[in-house]
């Protein structure tokens, strides 16, 4: 994900699930999310120590393993070689079996929200670290001299796809998503956060309740 915060906003019920049935969750922050503030009276460096706290309680109560931030500048991601490179470091660092991305595709949600470019760039080249970067021993031979072999991702979840067809009823887990993203107070207004939540989904069958859900498109890669 591109910033602290992200996970929680588009996956956080499905990672406290993959978590409760013990599987190792790792969070790959590429920026510490040092320009999402317009206090006056915040600096950088007190913003990127705060939001980086924030995201590591936040991955606490989901059962997150570990939290990595790369540290790129916020507000500032390119699509470069650099880039995913290092993305495809991680992927070989963590060897996952199923990794988690934003849609590159997104530039609009409805009618009210731009898509913030560094959610683009963070999914865009993500992926081209899944594939075919990662997995392949001839793209950055510096990452094998670095200990890192390639390592082939499984499964990919587009959170946030145009085309979902993948749902995950994250009714077990709502509790501990809405408190994860209660934990970004510099971002959210934790009294709005259950709200939001806990609209949900329409039921399947008419009369039923909302169920929450979380969407994605699932690309099965071998």
């Amino acid at each position: 994900m591109a910033h602290p915060d992200d996970a929680e906003f588009m996956c956080a019920g499905t990672v406290a699930l993959w978590a409760a049935q013990g599987i190792e969750v790792t969070y790959v922050i590429i920026t510490s999310g040092e320009k999402g503030s317009d206090d006056p009276e915040m600096t950088r460096e007190r913003l990127i120590a705060l939001r980086e706290e924030e995201q590591r309680n936040a991955a606490r109560i989901l059962g997150v393993k570990e939290v990595a931030f790369l540290r790129y500048p916020d507000g500032e991601l390119m699509p470069t070689l650099a880039l995913r490179r290092d993305l495809a470091r991680e992927v070989r660092r963590y060897r996952p079996d199923a990794v988690i991305v934003g849609d590159p595709t997104r530039r609009f949600y409805g009618s009210n929200y731009i898509n913030h470019p560094d959610h683009r760039v963070a999914a865009d080249v993500a992926l081209d670290a899944i594939f075919p970067t990662a997995g392949n021993r001839l793209f950055f031979p510096e990452l094998l001299a670095e200990g890192f072999p390639p390592h082939s991702v499984r499964e990919v979840y587009i959170a946030g796809s145009t085309e979902p067809d993948t749902f995950i009823d994250i009714t077990p887990t709502l509790d501990q998503a809405i408190a994860a993203l209660k934990e970004h107070r510099s971002q959210v207004n934790p009294d709005e956060v259950e709200k939001w939540y806990r609209q949900g989904d329409p039921g399947d069958k008419e009369g039923d309740p909302p169920k929450p859900t979380e969407e994605y498109k699932r690309i099965v890669l071998g």
